[in-house]
């Protein structure tokens, strides 16, 4: 049986060059292509393929807000995510939206075929880049879990510290005396066991509480 695949990628070497990867293969069939979500809900409802492979960076909606349609339109299709990224927030939010696969681009020449077989048959699939930062997340979330909450007022004191403010300015802004700044930085670094400003500023970064 032939694989029907709508490839959605809005750069048009990448998505020749992916087309070119499928044309070599006998049981797989590019029915459409799109450079944008909107072009890809819709030629996925007129053509109903059975794997589209989907660009996570669209112009117009990114890929986890179009999986979400796909899926609330009553697309079958299983989709596999394709992305830069292996950051874990993009591929949990993907597979929250209803993705079936996730692979990288510097990997999608060797691994999309195996992604849309795989894909196709039922599976989930992973590219090996993607696999090995989900093995890390799930052996490093038990030691997460161990590692002492943080308090509401420790919370913003860390986020005031890895936004590059001081401890005179994070007073001023919290109303708190700069001596209780200082006890609250203690605490952090104590329950956190970090020692330094930049080792604070990668972890918030990292908890999502300041941006990159």
């Amino acid at each position: 049986m032939t694989i029907r695949v709508l490839l959605v990628e809005d750069h048009r070497m990448v998505r020749e060059a992916l087309r070119d990867t499928l044309a070599r293969e006998t049981d797989i069939e590019v029915v459409a292509e799109a450079g944008d979500a909107a072009s890809a809900l819709e030629q996925a409802r007129e053509l109903t393929p059975d794997v589209i492979v989907l660009d996570i960076a669209l112009p117009d909606l990114n890929g986890i807000e179009t999986t979400a349609r796909l899926r609330d339109t009553g697309s079958r299709a299983k989709v596999v995510a394709l992305s830069a990224y292996t950051d874990k927030r993009f591929v949990t939010e993907m597979l929250r939206a209803g993705a079936a696969g996730y692979i990288t681009k510097s990997a999608a020449g060797t691994e999309l075929v195996r992604a849309i077989r795989s894909v196709a048959a039922g599976q989930s699939y992973f590219c090996p880049e993607v696999a090995t930062a989900l093995a890390a997340e799930v052996r490093n979330s038990g030691r997460e879990a161990e590692t002492p909450r943080l308090g509401r007022r420790e919370r913003e004191v860390l986020r005031l510290i890895a936004e590059g403010h001081r401890s005179a300015a994070i007073a001023e802004q919290l109303h708190i005396s700069v001596a209780t700044v200082e006890v609250h930085r203690r605490n952090i670094m104590r329950k956190l066991g970090l020692h330094t400003v930049a080792e604070l500023t990668r972890y918030a970064v990292r908890e999502g509480m300041v941006s990159p």
